[in-house]
């Protein structure tokens, strides 16, 4: 069966109760997992960057705008609290080592490597020590790095499945180019999924199913005029479930690949291949 990710992201907005809504919707649309992301602002990015002009609802400097948006500690010990009490496994994407030690703690199920930190080879060596199921996006990068990041994984044995993506956001249908699912599958010998940046709920990742991708993850929100870089291509609740429903179709009709004469079948049997007795 698909697994099936709800990437909350930062679409909470720093909004402890945002964030409990759309783990809410995530459930009740019936997602597999949910999941956010951590970074260290004041390390990942220059001063000058963070210094810059950029008007938010928090202020005018990205400094401003990123240090809000993301969630203390604390908070995170709500949601481990919340995600626990709705019987959900959530996890993290980690931008800088720092932020993924401090992740452990929650003793998480899984791990992402989000597409931007592809090449960062001293972070994709801790999680891979770490030898949980990891995600691993491909996004903005060439063979060569997925192929260096696969070796990283596979000399720690640590269990992975990459992710076939397009990093902008919302992605042009065109650049789906989903033939690639299963030429990185042939390939790397591994589990393949899709992580949909796209506008809409279902066509392009449902069609993913079809071309074998074992994982959907697709941004989530309650509320797609909230701000955020990624709320145009999230789906919010109604999308939520329309993706589900979906895909789990899609989990029936594919089949087990074994030619059968099924039971529904056998009365024509008897009926129109009676001439042949």
């Amino acid at each position: 069966m698909v697994f099936i990710i709800g990437e909350i992201g930062t679409n909470h907005a720093g909004n402890i109760n945002i964030a409990k809504k759309i783990i809410d919707a995530a459930v009740d649309s019936g997602f597999n997992a949910v999941k956010f992301q951590k970074k260290n602002v004041e390390k990942i990015y220059t001063n000058k960057f963070l210094d810059s002009y950029l008007e938010s609802p928090w202020g005018t400097t990205q400094r401003e705008m990123r240090l809000y948006r993301e969630f203390s500690n604390k908070q995170f010990n709500e949601i481990d609290k919340y995600c626990k009490k709705k019987k959900i496994p959530w996890f993290v994407s980690c931008w800088d080592v720092d932020s993924q030690i401090e992740m452990k703690k929650f003793k998480l199920k899984y791990n992402k490597i989000a597409s931007a930190m592809l090449i960062h080879e001293k972070l994709l060596k801790i999680v891979a020590k770490e030898k949980k199921h990891t995600f691993v996006s491909t996004g903005m990068s060439e063979m060569k790095d997925i192929e260096k990041a696969v070796k990283i994984f596979r000399k720690e044995k640590c269990p992975f499945e990459l992710l076939h993506t397009n990093s902008s956001y919302p992605m042009k249908n065109n650049e789906a180019n989903l033939k690639l699912i299963s030429s990185l599958a042939k390939k790397f010998k591994c589990n393949v999924g899709y992580s949909g940046h796209e506008k809409g709920a279902s066509f392009v990742s449902t069609a993913a199913v079809i071309m074998g991708a074992t994982t959907i993850e697709r941004h989530i929100t309650i509320d797609r005029t909230l701000y955020g870089h990624d709320q145009a291509a999230s789906l919010e609740p109604e999308g939520m479930r329309r993706l589900v429903r979906d895909i789990r179709m899609i989990d029936e009709i594919m089949g087990d690949g074994v030619k059968r004469i099924w039971k529904s079948e056998l009365p024509n049997m008897k009926k129109l291949r009676q001439i042949f007795t």
